[in-house]
Protein backbone atom coordinates (compact mmCIF):
# COMPACT_ATOMS: atom_id res chain seq x y z
CA UNK A 1 0.00 0.00 0.00
CA UNK A 2 2.99 2.34 0.71
CA UNK A 3 4.25 1.48 -2.20
CA UNK A 4 1.16 2.23 -4.51
CA UNK A 5 0.76 5.63 -2.27
CA UNK A 6 4.09 6.79 -3.39
CA UNK A 7 3.63 6.10 -6.99
CA UNK A 8 0.58 7.92 -6.71
CA UNK A 9 2.41 10.79 -5.26
CA UNK A 10 5.16 11.24 -8.02
CA UNK A 11 2.90 10.71 -10.50
CA UNK A 12 1.00 13.70 -9.54
CA UNK A 13 3.76 15.59 -8.43
CA UNK A 14 5.53 14.52 -12.35
CA UNK A 15 1.65 16.21 -13.72
CA UNK A 16 2.12 19.21 -11.85
CA UNK A 17 5.49 19.57 -13.18
CA UNK A 18 3.75 18.98 -16.84
CA UNK A 19 1.28 21.98 -15.83
CA UNK A 20 3.44 24.40 -14.36
CA UNK A 21 4.64 25.85 -17.59
CA UNK A 22 0.92 26.58 -18.26
CA UNK A 23 0.39 28.21 -14.63
CA UNK A 24 3.45 30.57 -14.78
CA UNK A 25 2.11 31.79 -17.91
CA UNK A 26 -1.32 32.65 -16.41
CA UNK A 27 0.54 34.49 -14.12
CA UNK A 28 2.16 36.09 -15.77
CA UNK A 29 -0.54 37.33 -18.53
CA UNK A 30 -3.39 37.24 -16.23
CA UNK A 31 -2.72 38.60 -12.53
CA UNK A 32 0.62 40.09 -13.24
CA UNK A 33 -1.34 43.04 -15.06
CA UNK A 34 -3.92 43.51 -11.94
CA UNK A 35 -1.12 45.93 -10.86
CA UNK A 36 -1.83 48.45 -12.75
CA UNK A 37 -5.21 48.33 -11.33
CA UNK A 38 -3.77 50.56 -8.67
CA UNK A 39 -3.61 53.41 -11.53
CA UNK A 40 -7.56 53.83 -10.37
CA UNK A 41 -6.63 55.39 -7.36
CA UNK A 42 -4.04 58.15 -8.47
CA UNK A 43 -5.09 61.00 -10.60
CA UNK A 44 -2.51 59.57 -13.13
CA UNK A 45 -0.78 62.61 -16.12
CA UNK A 46 1.06 60.56 -18.85
CA UNK A 47 4.73 61.61 -18.42
CA UNK A 48 4.71 61.87 -14.61
CA UNK A 49 5.81 58.91 -12.34
CA UNK A 50 2.08 57.52 -10.93
CA UNK A 51 3.28 58.14 -7.63
CA UNK A 52 3.83 61.71 -8.41
CA UNK A 53 0.28 62.09 -9.00
CA UNK A 54 -2.29 63.00 -6.70
CA UNK A 55 -3.48 59.85 -4.38
CA UNK A 56 -7.54 60.41 -5.17
CA UNK A 57 -8.73 57.12 -3.36
CA UNK A 58 -12.16 56.06 -4.25
CA UNK A 59 -13.27 59.46 -6.33
CA UNK A 60 -12.97 57.80 -9.86
CA UNK A 61 -15.41 55.01 -8.78
CA UNK A 62 -17.72 57.51 -7.21
CA UNK A 63 -17.28 59.73 -10.53
CA UNK A 64 -19.33 56.77 -12.07
CA UNK A 65 -22.32 57.19 -9.95
CA UNK A 66 -21.73 60.56 -8.63
CA UNK A 67 -21.08 62.39 -12.39
CA UNK A 68 -24.79 63.03 -14.14
CA UNK A 69 -22.77 62.41 -17.94
CA UNK A 70 -20.40 59.70 -16.63
CA UNK A 71 -24.06 57.88 -15.50
CA UNK A 72 -25.77 58.63 -18.69
CA UNK A 73 -22.98 57.39 -20.56
CA UNK A 74 -22.51 53.94 -18.66
CA UNK A 75 -26.16 53.39 -18.65
CA UNK A 76 -25.55 54.08 -22.68
CA UNK A 77 -22.68 51.42 -22.69
CA UNK A 78 -23.81 48.47 -20.24
CA UNK A 79 -27.10 48.54 -22.52
CA UNK A 80 -25.49 48.17 -25.66
CA UNK A 81 -22.89 45.43 -23.85
CA UNK A 82 -25.97 43.46 -22.45
CA UNK A 83 -27.82 43.70 -25.62
CA UNK A 84 -25.35 42.26 -27.65
CA UNK A 85 -24.06 39.78 -24.86
CA UNK A 86 -27.70 38.27 -24.90
CA UNK A 87 -28.06 38.18 -29.04
CA UNK A 88 -24.81 35.94 -28.30
CA UNK A 89 -26.48 34.18 -25.89
CA UNK A 90 -29.49 33.38 -28.00
CA UNK A 91 -27.54 32.29 -30.86
CA UNK A 92 -25.00 30.11 -28.95
CA UNK A 93 -27.22 27.35 -29.56
CA UNK A 94 -26.17 27.15 -33.44
CA UNK A 95 -22.93 26.25 -32.74
CA UNK A 96 -24.53 23.22 -31.49
CA UNK A 97 -26.63 22.68 -34.30
CA UNK A 98 -23.94 22.89 -36.79
CA UNK A 99 -22.16 20.28 -35.36
CA UNK A 100 -25.15 18.12 -34.79
CA UNK A 101 -25.93 18.77 -38.61
CA UNK A 102 -22.67 18.22 -40.05
CA UNK A 103 -22.33 14.84 -38.35
CA UNK A 104 -25.68 13.86 -40.20
CA UNK A 105 -23.27 14.15 -43.51
CA UNK A 106 -22.10 10.57 -44.00
CA UNK A 107 -19.91 11.82 -47.14
CA UNK A 108 -16.89 12.35 -45.38
CA UNK A 109 -14.69 14.47 -47.40
CA UNK A 110 -17.76 16.55 -48.59
CA UNK A 111 -18.00 16.91 -44.38
CA UNK A 112 -14.41 17.95 -44.02
CA UNK A 113 -14.63 20.28 -47.18
CA UNK A 114 -17.91 21.87 -44.78
CA UNK A 115 -16.36 21.72 -42.05
CA UNK A 116 -13.11 23.50 -42.93
CA UNK A 117 -14.73 26.47 -45.13
CA UNK A 118 -17.16 27.35 -42.00
CA UNK A 119 -14.14 27.64 -39.57
CA UNK A 120 -11.50 29.24 -41.98
CA UNK A 121 -13.19 32.59 -40.96
CA UNK A 122 -12.00 32.53 -37.69
CA UNK A 123 -8.56 33.10 -38.32
CA UNK A 124 -9.43 36.26 -40.61
CA UNK A 125 -8.75 39.73 -38.54
CA UNK A 126 -11.14 41.98 -37.59
CA UNK A 127 -9.97 44.33 -40.35
CA UNK A 128 -10.49 42.15 -43.80
CA UNK A 129 -13.89 41.42 -41.79
CA UNK A 130 -14.72 44.90 -42.54
CA UNK A 131 -13.13 44.88 -45.37
CA UNK A 132 -15.55 42.48 -47.05
CA UNK A 133 -18.61 44.14 -45.15
CA UNK A 134 -17.24 47.59 -47.22
CA UNK A 135 -16.76 45.77 -50.53
CA UNK A 136 -20.88 43.99 -49.70
CA UNK A 137 -22.42 47.54 -47.98
CA UNK A 138 -20.37 50.60 -49.03
CA UNK A 139 -22.47 53.22 -50.57
CA UNK A 140 -21.30 53.75 -53.70
CA UNK A 141 -19.24 50.84 -54.83
CA UNK A 142 -21.29 48.25 -52.49
CA UNK A 143 -21.91 45.07 -54.40
CA UNK A 144 -25.33 44.81 -52.32
CA UNK A 145 -26.01 48.61 -53.07
CA UNK A 146 -25.10 48.50 -56.83
CA UNK A 147 -27.28 45.43 -57.21
CA UNK A 148 -30.50 47.15 -55.37
CA UNK A 149 -30.22 50.48 -57.06
CA UNK A 150 -29.74 48.58 -60.47
CA UNK A 151 -33.04 46.41 -60.09
CA UNK A 152 -34.75 49.31 -59.29
CA UNK A 153 -35.38 48.67 -55.28
CA UNK A 154 -33.71 51.22 -54.02
CA UNK A 155 -33.50 55.09 -55.58
CA UNK A 156 -30.27 55.61 -54.28
CA UNK A 157 -27.63 53.66 -51.91
CA UNK A 158 -27.92 53.18 -48.10
CA UNK A 159 -25.41 53.51 -45.91
CA UNK A 160 -25.30 50.42 -44.22
CA UNK A 161 -22.24 50.26 -42.16
CA UNK A 162 -22.40 54.24 -40.83
CA UNK A 163 -26.28 53.54 -40.01
CA UNK A 164 -27.53 53.05 -36.12
CA UNK A 165 -30.21 51.22 -36.85
CA UNK A 166 -29.90 47.16 -35.97
CA UNK A 167 -26.31 47.56 -35.08
CA UNK A 168 -26.68 44.73 -32.56
CA UNK A 169 -28.14 42.29 -35.25
CA UNK A 170 -25.86 42.99 -37.54
CA UNK A 171 -22.65 42.81 -35.18
CA UNK A 172 -23.94 39.81 -34.13
CA UNK A 173 -23.82 38.15 -37.54
CA UNK A 174 -21.00 39.14 -38.23
CA UNK A 175 -19.65 37.62 -35.15
CA UNK A 176 -21.64 34.65 -35.51
CA UNK A 177 -20.06 34.18 -39.05
CA UNK A 178 -16.53 34.38 -37.72
CA UNK A 179 -16.52 32.11 -34.86
CA UNK A 180 -19.29 29.56 -36.02
CA UNK A 181 -16.99 26.78 -37.22
CA UNK A 182 -14.80 27.66 -34.40
CA UNK A 183 -17.33 27.48 -31.65
CA UNK A 184 -18.89 23.92 -33.24
CA UNK A 185 -15.29 21.99 -32.57
CA UNK A 186 -15.94 21.84 -28.87
CA UNK A 187 -19.00 20.13 -30.24
CA UNK A 188 -17.71 17.85 -32.49
CA UNK A 189 -15.47 16.71 -30.13
CA UNK A 190 -18.11 15.84 -27.47
CA UNK A 191 -19.71 13.65 -30.29
CA UNK A 192 -17.46 11.26 -30.50
CA UNK A 193 -18.00 10.96 -26.53
CA UNK A 194 -20.88 9.78 -27.54
CA UNK A 195 -21.42 5.61 -27.26
CA UNK A 196 -22.13 4.35 -30.34
CA UNK A 197 -23.76 1.49 -29.12
CA UNK A 198 -26.30 3.41 -28.09
CA UNK A 199 -27.11 4.35 -31.58
CA UNK A 200 -27.26 0.65 -32.47
CA UNK A 201 -29.67 -0.04 -30.00
CA UNK A 202 -31.33 2.55 -30.90
CA UNK A 203 -31.70 1.61 -34.32
CA UNK A 204 -32.44 -2.37 -33.53
CA UNK A 205 -35.61 -0.33 -31.95
CA UNK A 206 -36.32 0.97 -34.78
CA UNK A 207 -35.55 4.93 -34.41
CA UNK A 208 -35.14 6.80 -36.80
CA UNK A 209 -32.56 9.65 -37.91
CA UNK A 210 -34.49 12.30 -36.07
CA UNK A 211 -35.69 10.11 -33.10
CA UNK A 212 -31.67 9.66 -32.63
CA UNK A 213 -30.69 13.13 -32.76
CA UNK A 214 -33.72 14.04 -30.12
CA UNK A 215 -32.86 11.32 -27.95
CA UNK A 216 -28.95 10.03 -28.14
CA UNK A 217 -27.11 13.07 -29.78
CA UNK A 218 -29.04 16.27 -28.43
CA UNK A 219 -29.16 14.71 -24.65
CA UNK A 220 -25.15 13.61 -24.89
CA UNK A 221 -23.93 17.52 -26.26
CA UNK A 222 -26.43 18.86 -23.33
CA UNK A 223 -23.89 19.33 -20.95
CA UNK A 224 -21.21 21.02 -23.34
CA UNK A 225 -23.59 23.23 -23.95
CA UNK A 226 -24.42 24.16 -20.25
CA UNK A 227 -20.92 24.46 -19.40
CA UNK A 228 -20.02 26.96 -22.11
CA UNK A 229 -23.47 28.66 -21.48
CA UNK A 230 -22.33 29.35 -17.73
CA UNK A 231 -19.01 31.11 -19.57
CA UNK A 232 -20.77 32.79 -21.74
CA UNK A 233 -23.55 34.27 -18.75
CA UNK A 234 -20.12 35.27 -16.84
CA UNK A 235 -18.50 36.95 -19.74
CA UNK A 236 -21.62 39.02 -20.78
CA UNK A 237 -19.48 42.44 -19.62
CA UNK A 238 -16.40 41.08 -21.83
CA UNK A 239 -17.59 41.72 -25.12
CA UNK A 240 -14.01 42.20 -26.32
CA UNK A 241 -13.59 45.76 -28.41
CA UNK A 242 -11.89 44.50 -32.16
CA UNK A 243 -15.09 43.79 -33.86
CA UNK A 244 -16.90 47.32 -32.59
CA UNK A 245 -13.80 49.17 -32.56
CA UNK A 246 -13.26 48.39 -36.77
CA UNK A 247 -16.92 48.71 -37.42
CA UNK A 248 -17.49 51.95 -35.09
CA UNK A 249 -17.94 55.61 -36.39
CA UNK A 250 -19.63 58.50 -35.78
CA UNK A 251 -22.74 57.74 -37.00
CA UNK A 252 -23.54 54.35 -35.02
CA UNK A 253 -21.12 55.07 -32.33
CA UNK A 254 -24.03 55.49 -29.70
CA UNK A 255 -25.64 51.79 -30.40
CA UNK A 256 -21.61 50.15 -30.66
CA UNK A 257 -20.09 51.21 -27.92
CA UNK A 258 -19.85 48.04 -25.83
CA UNK A 259 -17.89 48.30 -22.40
CA UNK A 260 -14.45 47.47 -23.33
CA UNK A 261 -14.77 49.91 -26.30
CA UNK A 262 -16.05 53.17 -23.69
CA UNK A 263 -13.11 51.86 -21.56
CA UNK A 264 -10.81 52.11 -24.59
CA UNK A 265 -11.75 55.19 -25.88
CA UNK A 266 -11.60 56.76 -22.65
CA UNK A 267 -8.46 55.57 -21.41
CA UNK A 268 -6.19 55.78 -24.81
CA UNK A 269 -8.07 58.22 -26.65
CA UNK A 270 -9.72 60.77 -24.00
CA UNK A 271 -6.21 60.17 -21.97
CA UNK A 272 -8.30 59.72 -18.95
CA UNK A 273 -6.77 56.97 -17.55
CA UNK A 274 -7.33 56.48 -14.11
CA UNK A 275 -11.12 56.80 -14.63
CA UNK A 276 -10.89 53.52 -17.29
CA UNK A 277 -9.09 51.44 -15.08
CA UNK A 278 -11.82 52.20 -12.15
CA UNK A 279 -14.18 51.36 -15.41
CA UNK A 280 -12.16 48.44 -15.99
CA UNK A 281 -12.02 46.88 -12.60
CA UNK A 282 -15.49 47.27 -11.85
CA UNK A 283 -16.39 45.37 -14.76
CA UNK A 284 -14.05 42.48 -13.61
CA UNK A 285 -15.60 42.43 -10.09
CA UNK A 286 -19.45 41.86 -11.62
CA UNK A 287 -17.67 39.54 -14.07
CA UNK A 288 -17.24 36.92 -11.32
CA UNK A 289 -20.20 37.89 -9.16
CA UNK A 290 -22.09 36.39 -12.68
CA UNK A 291 -19.70 33.59 -13.24
CA UNK A 292 -20.60 32.17 -9.45
CA UNK A 293 -24.35 33.06 -9.55
CA UNK A 294 -24.65 31.44 -13.32
CA UNK A 295 -22.44 28.55 -11.28
CA UNK A 296 -24.49 28.28 -8.48
CA UNK A 297 -27.82 28.04 -10.44
CA UNK A 298 -26.48 25.54 -12.50
CA UNK A 299 -26.10 23.26 -9.30
CA UNK A 300 -29.30 24.14 -8.17
CA UNK A 301 -31.03 23.39 -11.41
CA UNK A 302 -29.33 20.72 -12.58
CA UNK A 303 -27.26 19.23 -9.52
CA UNK A 304 -23.80 19.91 -11.68
CA UNK A 305 -21.78 22.98 -12.33
CA UNK A 306 -18.44 24.14 -13.54
CA UNK A 307 -16.81 24.43 -9.95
Amino acid sequence: MNAIKKMEKQSGFRLFLLILPLLMLVFVFSYMPLYGWIYAFFNYKPGKALFACEFVGLDNFKMMFADSYAVKNIVRVMKNTFGMSFLGILTSVLPMGFAILLSEIKNKPFRKFVQTSVTIPNFISWVLVYSIAYVMFSVNDGFVNRMLVSMGILDQGVNFLASPNHVWLTMTAWGLWKGLGWNAIMYIAALTSIDDELYEAAKIDGAGRFQLIRHITVPGLLPTFFVLLILSIANLLNNGMEQYYIFQNAMNKESIEVLDLYVYNQGMVGYNYSFSTAVSMLKSVVSIVLLFFANTTSRLVRGESVF
